[in-house]
């Protein structure tokens, strides 16, 4: 590249390699003031969305299983992301202030995001399957245990899977064109490009789809034999989570992997970098709306949580005399009146933790 004689930039080989005259592969900044507009609606939505989930999950219910326990780092990832968003609206706007400071906290904090957030829904998925499949719950504090200890690895993988990102992240000019890229050491962009690319691949597409697939396709089989004049909703319920993962995350996922084809030599005509691009920034602000809709799908559709949630201003304590008469019963009542009853507890009769 040719942003400095010591670096390489993201990009700049690219510019490079196809015409570097004007050509139409310096098509600016295609991203519209539309773009900055979703950001700062899923910012507002997911700040109120996720404080909430917290609130909730600390004041009232307390974390006392492991689907609490992944329903608070959840939050805490979407968070994450949630906080990063006016900085992507400012981006998207044209206000760089040529901070590098401010690329590094976006491509750090959507990184993190990134693993830390389907990393946990994974890891939900396991636990339902555990608890539903094979009433596991009766293992409690031990169960808590071993969560509380691989939320711990979730956050460290994720924090050092996001580092080099980060680290190399700097706000770029060129042609008169400011974008934040990664500007990476002399010979070894091509070395971070796919570690980048392989680890957001093996996270988001090799290692969570299958799992979730396959976790939820036995709960749905278990679901299926429950009698509860509900269970039509909870397979919907189910089957919805699956669907939002896929439209969140497996677009971005695909788009990662024609990225790795390019490092290849595949792929390297003009059109097909413009198209990448524009998939790539498309696919990139649809993964970063999802942290507004993840506590609308892991936490209000939770009767619990929804019981706790219209009660927490007028009847803050009746809640908590509910919440723990209702969590010491030994088994699930026949007449849950909600369907996700199935769901967020156990149909069999161990003992609820």
């Amino acid at each position: 590249g040719n942003s400095t004689s010591s670096t390489t930039s993201d990009y700049s080989d690219y510019y490079n390699n196809i015409e570097n005259d004007g050509s139409p592969c310096n098509n600016g900044n295609t991203k519209a003031f539309s773009e900055a507009a979703i950001f700062y609606m899923v910012f507002g939505l997911g700040l109120i969305g996720n404080i909430t989930v917290l609130w909730v999950l600390l004041k009232i219910m307390h974390v006392k299983n492991m689907t609490n326990l992944c329903l608070l780092n959840l939050a805490l990832s979407d968070l994450l992301m949630v906080l990063s968003l006016p900085s992507w609206a400012l981006y998207v706007q044209g206000h760089y202030l040529k901070a590098n400071e401010m690329c590094k906290a976006m491509v750090g904090t959507y990184q993190v995001g990134f693993y830390s957030g389907i990393l946990f829904v994974t890891l939900m998925s396991m636990d339902r399957y555990l608890v539903i499949v094979h009433a596991i719950a009766v293992l409690g504090a031990k169960m808590m245990r071993y969560g509380i200890i691989v939320s711990l690895l979730i956050w460290m993988v994720s924090i050092c899977a996001a580092l080099p990102e980060a680290i190399f992240a700097a706000m770029v000019t060129e042609d008169n064109i400011t974008s934040c890229q990664r500007v990476y050491p002399a010979g070894s962009a091509q070395k971070w490009k796919l570690f980048r690319n392989f680890g957001e691949n093996a996270v988001g597409l090799f290692i969570s789809l299958p799992t979730l697939a396959y976790c939820y396709t036995r709960v749905l089989m278990v679901v299926k034999k429950t009698k509860n004049s509900k269970k039509e909703r909870a397979i919907k319920l189910i089957l919805g989570i699956v669907i939002m993962f896929v439209v969140f995350w497996v677009p971005y996922n695909v788009v990662v992997f024609l990225k790795t084809l390019q490092e290849f030599g595949i792929l390297t005509s003009c059109e097909a970098y413009l198209h990448i691009n524009m998939a790539m920034d498309l696919t990139e602000t649809i993964a970063l709306t999802h942290c507004c809709v993840n506590p609308v799908i892991y936490a209000f559709v939770g009767e619990k949580f929804r019981k706790c949630l219209v009660s927490m201003f007028s009847r803050y304590l009746v809640c908590v005399k509910t919440y723990q008469s209702t969590s010491t019963q030994s088994k699930v009542s026949e007449n849950e009146t909600s369907y996700t009853a199935i769901f967020f507890t156990s149909p069999t009769k161990s003992t609820q933790v």
